[in-house]
C-alpha cells in the first residue's frame, strides 16, 4: 500500500509540475499577440483545450495534495477527517470532470484534426503554438490520464452525480460559448 501512494505521489508530482509548465508555456505563447484569438473578446479562457489545461493543473494539484495528507502521521480524527475528505473531492474531480473533458479533448481534437485541421488547429499556428505544446494540450492529457486510471484506485461518485456535476460543467462552458458568440457578433456588426 505504502508503495502504491509513493508511486501515486511520484505520478502526481510529476503531472502537476509537466501541466504547470505547460500552462505557463501557453500563456506566453499567446501572450506575445502572434496568436489573435487569445486578444478577442474572451481570451484563451473561450478554448476548451486551456480550460482543460486548468482543469488538469488543479487536479494533479489535488491529487499531490491528498498525496501528503495521506502520507502524514494522522495523529487525530480531524486530519483524518480532512485526509478523507479531500480524498472524496479528489475522486469526485477525477470521475465527473477530469476523465470525461480531458478525454473528450484529446478525442474531439484529434478527429477534427484528422478530417480538417484547419477547422481546429490552422497551419499558422504551427509558427506560433510549438509541436512539444500541441501535444501536451492535445496528446499526453489523455495519457497521463490513462496512467492515474491504471495506478491510482478512485472510488466513482454516484453515476447520477458524476453526471450532474459534468453536465452543468458543460452548460456553462455552452452558455459561456454562445455569449462569446453574442459579442463577436456585436463587435462585427460595428
Amino acid at each position: 500500500m505504502a508503495i502504491r501512494r509513493v508511486a501515486g505521489l511520484g505520478l502526481h508530482l510529476t503531472a502537476l509540475l509537466w501541466y504547470l509548465v505547460a500552462v505557463r508555456q501557453n500563456i506566453s505563447v499567446t501572450a506575445d499577440g502572434r496568436h489573435i484569438g487569445v486578444a478577442s473578446y474572451g481570451g484563451r479562457w473561450k478554448y476548451l483545450t486551456f480550460i482543460n489545461m486548468i482543469l488538469q493543473t488543479s487536479f494533479f494539484g489535488m491529487c499531490v495534495l491528498t498525496d501528503l495528507l495521506s502520507l502524514l502521521p494522522q495523529p487525530n480524527k480531524r486530519v483524518q477527517h480532512l485526509t478523507r475528505h479531500v480524498g472524496v473531492l479528489q475522486d469526485w474531480l477525477f470521475s465527473a470532470l477530469a476523465f470525461p473533458v480531458g478525454f473528450f479533448v484529446v478525442l474531439s481534437f484529434w478527429m477534427i484534426y484528422a478530417y480538417d485541421r484547419e477547422l481546429v488547429y490552422p497551419k499558422v499556428l504551427d509558427q506560433i503554438i510549438p509541436m512539444w505544446l500541441n501535444h501536451a494540450m492535445h496528446t499526453l492529457v489523455l495519457v497521463i490520464l490513462m496512467v492515474e486510471l491504471t495506478i491510482v484506485p478512485h472510488h466513482c461518485p454516484s453515476r447520477k452525480g458524476g453526471i450532474a456535476v459534468l453536465v452543468a460543467f458543460c452548460s456553462c462552458y455552452l452558455l459561456w460559448c454562445s455569449r462569446i458568440t453574442e459579442k463577436a457578433e456585436l463587435n462585427s456588426s460595428l
